[in-house]
């Protein structure tokens, strides 16, 4: 993923008598975008009052998720640990709805197969929410021992967790579509544009082509979640409303001190969804260590992250899925 971030670029406009105050206003955290986007969103449910119980999630088993995930090592494309993760993944599914979407790449590097999973949920209104994540790590760092902890690591294993509170449940809701996605990592460091996001490029490919596209509510993107230190970026390129959605959940739950207090533009999974007029909007903390220094390191591993984190995550994750389930 490509990033950048707008309290950086206030330092330079700040010398500019006239820029300071609005670079500012970009940066500094919730409140951007709202008033704006609150005449073209759609209408958000208030539920504030709302007698539910906050979501269930269990971190404790997404943690050990994570730890059996990475207990394989590297999994970048075309590596048998690849495989073996493929595998891992599809196990935890057996009995649910799942369609594999396979295909072959042609890169710089040769020609590696990709496979995208998605686990479907129904529920009882027209339409579908996907939550995703991906869940290859770097193919330039093959032979080092990253693993991918939290980058890859951490989102998988929400997703898995995410399915043990969907499945079973009759959904009075859209459908949820969990989607593990691959070769999501550029085939070279520092990050290639073209040689990236190849699952989720073919995947709205595949869903522009039969329809798909057009049910679809709101793309939720998961990606480096885990951090012991967690704060959740406001991302720029991200849909407001649906950002918007994402802090009043957080609100509601306890959590909004995690959320939105840096604004960041990522060039992520969700991009190719954003590009097609998904509403998308990408969960991520992009400062995992001082100056992001674990990021595509051999020191993203499992001792940097917090079950807790995946709590907070995952219980905001599905309170905007029941918040989208009753909209307008």
């Amino acid at each position: 993923m490509k990033i950048q971030r707008f309290a950086i670029a206030c330092l330079t406009l700040c010398l500019l008598p006239f820029s300071c105050t609005q670079a500012r206003e970009t940066a500094r955290g919730p409140n951007p975008g709202v008033a704006e986007s609150a005449s073209l969103a759609p209408s958000v449910p208030d539920r504030s009052a709302a007698p539910n119980s906050p979501p269930k999630f269990e971190s404790s088993r997404a943690f050990q998720y994570i730890k059996e995930i990475v207990a394989f090592g590297p999994r970048p494309i075309g590596s048998q640990n690849h495989k073996k993760v493929e595998e891992y993944i599809l196990s935890h599914l057996k009995g649910d709805s799942v369609e594999e979407d396979a295909f072959t790449i042609e890169t710089t590097e040769g020609k590696f197969p990709v496979r995208n999973l998605i686990a479907k949920f129904p529920g009882s209104r027209d339409g579908i929410i996907v939550i995703a994540s991906h869940y290859d790590t770097n193919y330039p760092l093959r032979d080092t021992p990253y693993v991918g902890a939290n980058d890859g690591g951490s989102s998988s294993a929400l997703l898995l967790e995410l399915a043990n509170q969907l499945r079973g449940k009759k959904r009075e809701g859209y459908s949820v579509w969990l989607l593990w996605d691959d070769a999501e990592e550029s085939m070279r460091l520092p990050w290639y544009d073209p040689e990236s996001l190849y699952g989720v490029r073919h995947l709205v490919q595949k869903w522009q082509a039969d329809g798909t596209i057009k049910q679809i509510k709101a793309f939720l993107l998961e990606d480096m979640i885990g951090d012991a230190d967690l704060h959740i970026e406001r991302e720029a390129n991200s849909t407001p409303w649906l950002e918007d959605m994402i802090y009043q959940a957080a609100t509601r739950l306890g959590y909004q001190s995690h959320f939105f207090a840096r604004t960041s533009q990522i060039e992520d999974d969700h991009m190719p969804f954003l590009e097609h007029g998904v509403p998308s909007a990408d969960l991520i903390d992009f400062e995992y260590g001082y100056n992001n220094v674990f990021w595509h390191t051999p020191q993203d591993t499992v001792d940097k992250l917090n079950p807790k984190s995946l709590e907070i995550v995952g219980t905001v994750t599905l309170e905007t899925v029941q918040m989208l389930d009753q909209k307008d």
